[in-house]
């Protein structure tokens, strides 16, 4: 236990933070795909967010047609009252492409719509991923209560220890080593800023609605780096807080494969590379690519270190591996293709509701 402070407020669990937070002016967002509706994780989520009663809770979900009334079945077998946000119906894709907004389906673009509809509502936006077993109560209050303080955007942070062993792979191995390697280089205050989150690549944040309307989401895997980046943008040091959710235990991904662990990494690395060019940064990335491995080598070893010290089991050579895996996505991102902030689009959160609730009646 520790009391540490970083560059941006930092909130500590010291065994009993339960603060009060305004959860009667928060709407809560929840990604959800028709895979994970009915796991036992996601499930947990919804009830104790029922448990929670904050202001709405906002169920952002991509599903085939065919399984949608399965879906909603389920949702309504859950005890908390949920809006149902069908992202990929087909009115909701006719809606966007009216509005030359027609893309891919995919978490970021779901979390977008959902984002615009509870910054709609609420004064206050939490967003929290539905594969979080260890989702508790008081994440809610502890995420919410810098907003009631006057802070505008929140961060979580939490250890990933699960089965004796150190997961959070894309953060520790990616994102934490590519930011001090850029910041050896680079003497700016944006990567001292993405620098002192301990979970740079956590999906659960809160935000005043006003900075909500004003993200510019990623469509993919980058969500949560983008996020930061316009964070720093609109609340700076000065309006940040991130919080202590303790352990938590979430799905994990093979490093290969479709949407593996190498495919976010790409992902991730061009969202934030993306960020860089935002505030005016050059990459040389032959050399970064090195610094990286530097970097991202001798945190290797000492996670290693720090799992003999807890007795953890860890791979160090199948670590190395991953840092040489994900050396790749140290590279010129590709196209931006960044949704826009919902300030700077004359879509309404309310014609994306309608046109969901006419698919849901019909499905």
């Amino acid at each position: 236990m520790e009391y540490v402070q970083e560059g941006v407020a930092t909130l500590h669990d010291f065994g009993c933070a339960r603060p009060a937070a305004p959860l009667d002016r928060t709407a809560v967002v929840v990604p959800l795909t028709d895979r994970d509706h009915a796991s036992l994780a996601a499930e947990h989520v919804l009830s104790t967010l029922g448990e929670v009663d904050p202001g709405s809770v906002v169920v952002a979900l991509r599903a085939d047609e065919s399984r949608v009334e399965r879906v909603r079945e389920w949702v309504a077998s859950v005890d908390v009252d949920v809006d149902l946000l069908w992202c990929n119906a087909p009115a909701v894709e006719e809606c966007l492409a009216e509005h030359g907004l027609d893309s891919p389906a995919g978490k970021g673009r779901d979390v977008w719509l959902a984002l615009g509809v509870a910054a709609a509502r609420a004064e206050f936006v939490l967003a929290h991923d539905a594969d979080a077993t260890t989702f508790d109560a008081a994440d809610v209050s502890r995420l919410c209560f810098p907003l009631g303080e006057g802070y505008s955007f929140v961060k979580g942070y939490y250890a990933r220890v699960e089965n004796d062993r150190l997961y959070g792979r894309l953060c520790r191995l990616l994102y934490e080593p590519l930011v001090a390697a850029l910041a050896e280089t680079h003497d700016h205050p944006l990567l001292t800023y993405l620098g002192a989150f301990r979970y740079g690549l956590a999906g659960e944040f809160a935000a005043t609605s006003g900075l909500v309307r004003r993200l510019r989401v990623q469509r993919g895997w980058g969500l949560e780096v983008g996020t930061l980046g316009d964070a720093f943008a609109a609340a700076g040091f000065e309006g940040t807080a991130q919080v202590d959710l303790g352990i938590h235990e979430h799905d994990h991904r093979a490093v290969g494969g479709p949407a593996g662990l190498s495919e976010m990494a790409t992902d991730v690395a061009g969202a934030l590379f993306r960020v860089l060019a935002d505030a005016g940064l050059t990459v040389d990335y032959d050399d970064l690519r090195d610094r990286y491995r530097e970097h991202a080598r001798r945190l290797v070893d000492q996670y290693a270190l720090d799992a003999g010290f807890n007795g953890l089991t860890f791979d160090r050579a199948g670590e190395r591996d991953q840092v040489d895996a994900y050396a790749g996505a140290v590279a010129p991102p590709g196209p931006d293709t960044r949704l826009p902030p919902w300030t700077e689009t004359d879509l309404s959160p309310e014609s994306v509701v309608a046109a969901s609730r006419r698919a849901l009646r019909a499905a």
